[in-house]
């Protein structure tokens, strides 16, 4: 099955060239060929097959919704009732979800066909997902490379052809870094504008469900059904929802900022390095303005990010106590032996290490010295980066520091994989939308990204950029 995009292949569903239910046979046919990549936690054969027959039915009737016979995968952080949820963790062995994500169930109710849940690492703490508990998952160019994390496996499973799309989540650039590292299209969007409900919570001010597809125009179309006000979520935004997949490539000129210090720094891999400056002389020579800026609080982007994150999941895996659900070790002495076996069990060693520096930041004596001063610095952060999107449209740097790297290569250098989030996680310190574009790949064939950073909930000015990118490589 040749895949172009969703509209495309819509069109010969309607017209009767093809099914739905061929389209199910085939992803699942090509799951079970590549079980070697370790993309799929559950596949929901039955049910997908079962949807697919239900979808064809509407098609003949007009009766079909929007995303009538696209095929899903969804990251093993996203509650879908009745089935498996597991976070990537043992803590939740045997956890079945008593209800639907609300960003699922809008692809749903539009008739979208959910085939399985997907890999991931745990909590989504990882930047490689080689912190799952189920292994780690291959990339599809190499694989003996990372998929990159968290979503990795989502990535994976666009990347290899295993299914139209996948839903993921990004707290750093979970979304947007594997798809750099897989050469497929990732998008984060503003905070608040998709619904966090039914999502496992790692840090809840900067967790944001997104799309990883094969193309912009898939993306947008995914964001206009999932995003909007939820009565489930009160930290949901309100704003109207506008039309997202009614795209533009036009032939407007555009203001571009780069960060010198992130092009300059020593740390980034000269062939991305060279691959994005000849994006940003491609701009230039389309008649785009592209400008320096400078940002003397990169430096501060990871530190704030990581006190943050790790206090707020410090707070929410507390949930996770071995009594009422999930895990519960089986030889423990008395109660607080069961809470403590439970979760030093059940828990892998990467969330451990987040869940105690959290609790670090948070205790009384280290509070205002950790804490409360992150804080302030996200504000900064927050407030120099709305001043820098009124001088200019866009921000753009490369997704990630350098391509894939290999498995087991990072994993006793922490201060390596922290900073292969270095590019992504000022979108989310900021809240504002990024998108992480295919650009070309190095040497070896690994795929390498291209960020675009927009203004906050200017998701339909960031799509249509993203859009020319794409229509004029």
């Amino acid at each position: 099955m040749i895949y172009q995009s969703f509209k495309k292949y819509q069109e010969t569903l309607k017209n009767g060239e093809y099914t739905c239910t061929e389209a199910v046979n085939y992803f699942l046919s090509a799951i079970e060929q590549h079980q070697d990549l370790n993309v799929f936690l559950e596949v929901y054969a039955e049910d997908a097959k079962q949807k697919a027959i239900e979808v064809d039915q509407k098609i003949k009737n007009n009766t079909a919704g929007k995303l009538a016979g696209m095929v899903i995968g969804i990251k093993d952080v996203l509650a879908y009732q009745d089935h498996g949820l597991q976070a990537g963790s043992k803590i939740l062995n045997g956890f079945k979800s008593q209800f639907t994500a609300t960003a699922i169930q809008r692809l749903i109710d539009e008739d979208a066909i959910i085939i399985g849940r997907q890999n991931c690492d745990e909590f989504a703490m990882g930047s490689s997902n080689e912190n799952s508990a189920f292994g780690p998952v291959k990339n599809f160019a190499d694989k003996t490379r990372v998929p990159g994390g968290s979503s990795g496996a989502s990535a994976v499973a666009v990347q290899a052809g295993l299914c139209h799309a996948s839903i993921g989540s990004d707290t750093g650039g979970s979304v947007r870094q594997p798809a750099a590292f897989c050469g497929v299209v990732g998008f984060k969007p503003s905070y608040s504008r998709i619904s966090r409900w039914g999502l496992a919570a790692y840090a809840s001010s900067f967790d944001c469900v997104g799309p990883i597809t094969g193309n912009v125009e898939d993306a947008a179309l995914l964001l206009e059904i999932m995003a909007g006000p939820d009565e489930y979520d009160s930290t949901v935004s309100s704003r109207p929802v506008s039309d997202y997949s009614n795209l533009s490539a036009g032939d407007k000129k555009y203001k571009i900022g780069y960060f010198k210090e992130a092009l300059e720094s020593e740390g980034l891999d000269p062939e991305v390095k060279e691959l994005t400056f000849k994006k940003i002389e491609s701009l230039r020579g389309a008649g785009h303005e592209i400008v320096e800026v400078d940002f003397p609080l990169m430096k501060y982007l990871l530190p704030t990010y990581y006190i943050l994150t790790t206090a707020e999941a410090s707070s929410n895996l507390s949930r996770y106590d071995g009594i009422r659900y999930g895990y519960r070790t089986g030889n423990a002495s008395d109660l607080e032996n069961l809470y403590k076996k439970s979760r030093s069990e059940g828990f892998g060693p990467e969330v451990k290490k987040r869940i105690m520096l959290g609790t670090f930041v948070l205790s009384a004596d280290y509070y205002d010295a950790y804490y409360t001063k992150a804080q302030r610095v996200r504000k900064l952060i927050q407030q120099e980066t709305e001043r820098i999107l009124t001088e200019v449209d866009f921000l753009i740097s490369p997704t990630t520091p350098s391509p894939a790297f290999r498995i087991g290569e990072k994993s006793d250098d922490q201060l390596q994989m922290f900073l292969a989030d270095i590019f992504t996680v000022h979108a989310n310190v900021v809240g504002f939308p990024a998108m992480s574009l295919p650009n070309g790949k190095n040497k070896e064939g690994l795929p390498v990204g291209f960020q675009v950073l927009g203004g906050n909930f200017k998701e339909q000015d960031l799509l249509n950029f993203a859009f020319y990118l794409e229509n004029n490589k």
